[in-house]
Order: C-alpha cells, then sequence, then structure tokens
C-alpha cells in the first residue's frame, strides 16, 4: 500500500506544532491512520516499528481526549447555566429542570427533552444507569446552547 505524504497532510489540515497538544510524530501517525493506512505500513514508511506506531497513536488519542475535557471544563467555567442533578434523580425529570434554569438565565436550548436525556445520559455514562442517576453530575449551558455534562 502506497502511504501518503504525512507532511502534506497535516499542511492540509493547517497542523502547527507550536500550538498543538500533539508532537509532530503523533499528528503525522493520526493523519496516517485517519486515511485508513495500517499501522504496520505506517511504521514501514517511518521507520519504526507496529508496536511504536501503535503507542504514538494512543498517546495521540488520549491527548486529544485530554484536551476535549480541559475545553468543556473552561466552558464550563463560564456557563450562565449550572445545575447539579443528584444522585437518585429520575433522568425524565432532568430536562424540565434544565429548561428552567435556562429560562431563568435567557438561555436557549435547541434540544428537545428525548434528545436532551439521550445526550445527558451518553455523556454521564455509568454515572447514570436506566432512569436513575447514580452519582451527582453536573449539566450546564453555553450561551449559545450547548449542554455540557460533567461527572
Amino acid at each position: 500500500m502506497t502511504v501518503p505524504d504525512a507532511d502534506d497532510l497535516l499542511d492540509r489540515a493547517g497542523f502547527d506544532a507550536e500550538t498543538s497538544v500533539l508532537t509532530r510524530r503523533q499528528a503525522e501517525v493520526l493523519a496516517l491512520r485517519e486515511q485508513d493506512i495500517p499501522q504496520a505500513d505506517i511504521a514501514k514508511s517511518l521507520g519504526t516499528s507496529r508496536a511504536n506506531v501503535s503507542s504514538v497513536e494512543s498517546s495521540a488519542r488520549e491527548n486529544i481526549a485530554k484536551a476535549r475535557e480541559t475545553i468543556a471544563f473552561a466552558d464550563a467555567l463560564t456557563a450562565p447555566v449550572r445545575l447539579t442533578i443528584e444522585e437518585g434523580t429520575d433522568l425524565y425529570d432532568v430536562p424540565n429542570r434544565v429548561y428552567s434554569a435556562c429560562d431563568s438565565a435567557d438561555v436557549k436550548v435547541t434540544r428537545t427533552a428525548p434528545e436532551l436525556m439521550k445526550l445527558i445520559s451518553d455523556a454521564a455514562g455509568s454515572a447514570i444507569r436506566g432512569r436513575a442517576v447514580q452519582r451527582d453530575i453536573t449539566v450546564t449551558v453555553t450561551n449559545d446552547g450547548a449542554v455540557l455534562v460533567r461527572r
């Protein structure tokens, strides 16, 4: 398999090593993996082992997850709507609480109640089981109506 030029992929995506949370090597590996290039072919192209490519890819994905979490945290700090959904709350009661808090803060939420319950349930992970909140979660809504969930 012909491996595309990683530098070209990075240039087209606007990668800047000075401002990125990824190393250049991590960005190269991710760019190639997003092109469905197998790790073994990437390893051969980069002159390294498949295990090293796997490790670099794993580290890159962890760094991206941490960056997303950091952004979510910063957004939550400045969000005009912040609710704690207590352990034992029925998930079906959450949308009305969110809508009420948003009305008070004059913030629009563009999600229906079922969409809101799914978003919160998915984002809360193990903090919600079935319809029951298993441990406190924080729901915030930004000025533009984005709903964020923190466990």
